[in-house]
């Protein structure tokens, strides 16, 4: 006897099947909460940094505002708007008395922290990614033209200009201690180098880079693609590639120490994990945004962890209690 399928089956079918088509940024159990959640205080999150001290924290997002916030309590003290696109950079430099924004507008700003307008400059290309640091005095521009380009940080004068990437620069880096930079791009290709020196072409990863750290050893260099953690020996730009338990691309990451990286990913995923550098190991996890994942800070000192996503808001975590 032939039997007929319920209609209504076959409807939870189809929903189940277009739910797994969509590409969705993914929400999951509940890990570590934050202790702090502002919300909606971005049309969407593109970067939080801390300072120096690790006594403030900025964000910055798609609709170019930048705001700072006081620490440990997170509470908003200032903002402003300084780019017409997205923030896709911030550094406090000049022993935190100053900060430098970078924006897709292509342009690079100057303020102190009462917000007073210092400096402002349009480079040639919208910038991508900037890296910044008060003790080599430099600035560090990928741009959407491959071009990466450094700047003097005192009046922002431009030094170098070295077209690396025949395609859009993904993520930059700086190594103060060692004062090599680091690029990827779309091209799939990444890049270190010194300021004066030659540059030296690592082993390509499966995928394009986007984002890129330097641990502190001086050692490695990591980077994050869809699922995979790259880790290329800085000896010899061999790569290794390191499977995690991310769904998605890993916008994000920062070391924590040399044996911990923080990462957040986006795309079909929004989580937070701090993972072992070296075997892509999960070794913590905390709450998803809603949304995509956008960037990831640590404080120096490891006080405090902060993200920002899609989902427009600023999270805090305090990892280890105050005196």
């Amino acid at each position: 006897m032939k039997h007929s399928i319920p209609s209504i089956y076959i409807q939870a079918a189809i929903l189940v099947a277009v739910a797994l088509l969509i590409p969705a940024c993914a929400t999951g159990p509940v890990a570590e909460p934050p202790a702090v959640i502002h919300a909606n205080v971005h049309s969407g999150g593109s970067v939080v940094v801390f300072s120096q001290s690790g006594d403030l924290l900025a964000s910055g997002g798609w609709e170019g505002t930048v705001r700072l916030w006081q620490m440990p309590g997170g509470e908003q003290l200032r903002h402003w708007r300084d780019h017409s696109d997205s923030v896709n950079g911030i550094a406090f430099v000049d022993d935190d008395r100053q900060m430098v924004t970078a924006g897709y507008d292509g342009r690079l700003a100057r303020r102190d922290l009462a917000g007073q307008v210092l400096q402002k400059i349009t480079t040639p290309a919208p910038i991508t990614h900037m890296g910044a640091d008060s003790a080599t005095g430099r600035v560090l521009t990928g741009h959407s033209d491959g071009i990466v380009r450094l700047w003097r940080l005192a009046d922002f004068s431009l030094l170098q200009e070295r077209p690396l990437h025949r395609r859009a620069v993904k993520a930059v880096a700086i190594d103060p201690q060692s004062g090599r930079y680091a690029s990827g791009g779309a091209d799939g290709r990444v890049f270190v180098w010194e300021e004066g020196g030659d540059v030296m072409s690592l082993e390509a990863p499966p995928a394009d880079t986007w984002t890129l750290a330097f641990a502190p050893d001086g050692q490695w260099l990591s980077g994050g693609s869809w699922f995979r953690l790259f880790r290329w020996n800085l000896q010899d730009g061999a790569l290794t590639t390191l499977p995690t338990q991310h769904h998605g691309i890993i916008k994000s990451v920062e070391y924590v120490s040399d044996d911990v990286l923080a990462t957040i990913s986006r795309q079909t995923d929004s989580s937070v994990y701090f993972l072992d550098p070296a075997s892509g190991e999960t070794l913590r996890s905390f709450q998803r945004h809603e949304l995509c994942g956008g960037d990831i800070a640590i404080s120096p000192g490891g006080r405090y962890l902060a993200t920002t996503s899609d989902d427009a808001s600023v999270r805090i975590w305090e990892l280890q209690p105050g005196e």
